[in-house]
């Protein structure tokens, strides 16, 4: 037994996903009920590796559309959730539960990007826009210092407060390194 058998469901089960809300085979008509056994064994049959013939393809013509613009609440939602992009274990279990700013500071972030006029807030609708000015910062940050722009820079900075708490490095040096991070990056900026 290669472990495989213990998680490919079984005929009756393939048939309870396969037709949703219909669980007993018998509600099904004969002729669909026969159709989906006959997908349900050879699906079974299926093993990794395995060359199939094509039957046929086709094209189909359409075109992508462009996600949807966040709203506010969407977007205080994903800074919310922010941690979750990230793929080090370390830095995501600093940031996880907290994300990008706390709960009582996330609407003041967004109410000051529009009031610094970075981004636009249609006001029936809630939706956010990047203005000329923010198109620009993020154009010139993105090329600069894209950290910035990575939950993972936010993350490591609450991997270091936490180590600053438990006293594996002092406040001083925490400082220190910031510091550097910034002078650094804004030296870089100030250069373009």
């Amino acid at each position: 037994m290669n472990g495989l058998e213990k998680i490919r469901p079984s005929i009756d089960e393939w048939i309870k996903i396969k037709c949703g809300i219909f669980t007993q085979l018998n509600i099904i008509q004969p002729k669909k009920r026969k159709e989906i056994l006959i997908h349900a064994i050879a699906l079974m049959k299926l093993r990794k590796g395995m060359k199939l013939p094509v039957k046929g393809m086709k094209i189909k013509e359409g075109e992508t559309s462009p996600p949807k613009r966040y709203n506010s609440g969407s977007m205080i939602l994903a800074m919310e959730n922010a941690g979750q992009l990230i793929e080090d274990e370390d830095l995501r279990s600093q940031i996880k539960g907290s994300g990008i700013g706390t709960s009582a500071t996330r609407a003041g972030i967004l109410t000051k990007l529009v009031d610094n006029k970075y981004i636009a807030l249609q006001k029936k609708t809630q939706v956010l826009s990047p203005t000329k000015l923010g198109e620009y910062i993020a154009y010139y940050v993105k090329i600069s210092v894209p950290h910035l722009l990575n939950p993972k820079l936010t993350a490591s900075w609450e991997m270091g407060l936490s180590e600053v708490a438990d006293g594996t490095i002092t406040e001083a040096e925490y400082m220190e390194k910031l510091e550097d991070f910034v002078r650094s990056r804004t030296e870089k900026i100030r250069a373009l």
